[in-house]
């Protein structure tokens, strides 16, 4: 470990004494709001926002960087496309370094440590250019914060046996920044999540498997594969929280959707599910608990954003959609659609705190909340930036992200536009998951309103009115 590293340590453990108080809105500066890459669609399933769960971008001190997906014209789906590395400055966004060699499906997501080591998560195929799928390969390639036009070094993660992997890895790369430490995980197929942990002396400290849920109350009982979690690790405890995605299980409803789109698969996101593990290295998670359902009413949800707090708490953010409104008339005609931005507050394996944050209901409000994550600034307080549109109670147009605080009851504080030229409909941020720290600056990569096909970045100065608690 450097000094460096050392003293960022402390410095994050200090910032764990909780907040003197809660303030009023903050005061909010747009400092940047610019197009970082502009890419063509890929046609392959997936696009520069797939790996949802997990972040492209990541802030280490003073230094920010994105990591980009680029369409490769001279290839077919499904590896067609290459991962990017880029380092916004005063002067806008450079590009760093492209995979001289590799194809790949998906977005490549990125974690950082506070001694500059920077990683990115690649899943290159194995297959020849003619190949529609096949087996990949994960790797994790390393690069230097402070020189980052150096080349990088490929680490291959270990994993219990030979997985057999391919391009859709729904994976999941988390890291611990003040211990110096990351996880990755990677789906295999509908059985289950393989994953491999790297600790503070970059050693394979522990592999193993996730088990996904069991789905016994099905017609046809199967695994409950899960998609697009949220996962954190700090002191080598890891929380994950992750929505279902199998093929539709109903097989009244999956006839029926055939009648309409005429395809023989639709898929299910409507449960959403969380386990955690005390010490990763033990290889031992606890049973699964069903956070939310839709399953009545074949309804969607998505999950947002988690964060595991000191004092064993668990904030968890989703947003969620009463019922699939093709199968309403058949199915349940009395069903009323809504459409909310829900939070949970586990704690000991139960939930102590559940609320809808913005609800908009069929025949009453209509402000619907879109994307949305948790922002932590280092004294502790925790904002949720989201997306906002419809029309407000006077019948405006809104289109907007919003910044609000999670109070200690599990309510929203007073909420703040965010003054951008051009609101962010979906975006990642730089996120303590992702090992960046703490910080007054809230820094977001993704797509605005009427930006067509750019990814863009924007960052915004926090500045809290604090009063007493």
């Amino acid at each position: 470990m450097t000094h460096t590293f050392f003293k960022f340590a402390i410095l994050w453990a200090i910032c764990l004494v909780p907040a003197a108080g809660y303030g009023e809105p903050p005061a909010l500066i747009v400092e940047a709001e610019e197009d970082v890459y502009r890419y063509e669609p890929a046609n392959n399933g997936a696009g520069p926002m797939w790996s949802a769960g997990s972040t492209c971008l990541v802030r280490i001190g003073a230094h920010v960087f994105a990591s980009g997906l680029e369409t490769l014209a001279q290839h077919q789906p499904l590896n067609n496309c290459r991962w990017q590395l880029f380092q916004g400055g005063a002067d806008g966004w450079k590009l760093l370094h492209a995979d001289p060699q590799g194809r790949t499906r998906e977005p490549c997501p990125i974690v950082g440590f506070p001694d500059g080591r920077l990683f990115l998560s690649a899943n290159p195929t194995l297959t020849a250019p003619d190949k529609h799928n096949g087996p990949a390969r994960p790797e994790v390639l390393q690069f230097d914060a402070l020189r980052p036009r150096e080349p990088y070094h490929t680490l291959v993660p270990p994993w219990d046996g030979e997985p057999p992997f391919n391009e859709h890895s729904y994976r999941s790369f988390a890291a611990d920044g003040s211990q110096g430490e990351w996880i990755l995980l990677q789906n295999i197929e509908y059985a289950h999540a393989e994953w491999s942990f790297r600790d503070a002396s970059e050693r394979w400290a522990a592999q193993g498997r996730l088990i996904w849920p069991w789905g016994a109350e099905y017609e046809k009982p199967q695994p409950i594969r899960l998609c697009y979690p949220n996962v954190m690790l700090r002191d080598r405890a890891i929380y994950f929280c992750g929505v279902s995605d199998i093929i539709e299980p109903n097989p009244a409803w999956r006839k029926y959707k055939k009648e309409l789109t005429g395809r023989d698969w639709d898929y299910d996101f409507r449960r959403l599910f969380f386990t955690w593990s005390e010490d990763i290295t033990t290889g031992k998670f606890h049973d699964w608990i069903e956070i939310a359902s839709r399953e009545a009413t074949g309804g969607w949800i998505f999950p947002c954003d988690l964060w595991a707090a000191a004092d064993g708490g668990v904030h968890l953010l989703w947003t969620e959609r009463a019922i699939d409104t093709r199968l309403r008339e058949k199915f349940f005609p009395e069903a009323k659609q809504s459409q909310a931005l829900n939070y949970a507050l586990v704690r000991d394996g139960g939930i102590v705190i559940r609320r809808s944050l913005i609800l908009a209901e069929e025949g009453g409000a209509s402000l619907t909340a879109g994307a949305a994550r948790f922002h932590l600034t280092p004294d502790l307080r925790l904002w949720v930036i989201c997306y906002v549109s419809g029309a407000d109670a006077d019948g405006r147009s809104v289109a907007e992200n919003r910044l609000f605080e999670m109070l200690p009851d599990g309510t929203a504080g007073a909420p703040v536009r965010v003054p951008f030229d051009r609101p962010f409909t979906s975006f990642f941020t730089a996120t303590v998951r992702g090992g960046s720290a703490p910080s007054d600056i809230l820094d977001l990569l993704g797509v605005r309103a009427g930006g067509g096909n750019a990814i863009s970045y924007a960052r915004i100065r926090l500045r809290p009115a604090a009063t007493a608690r």
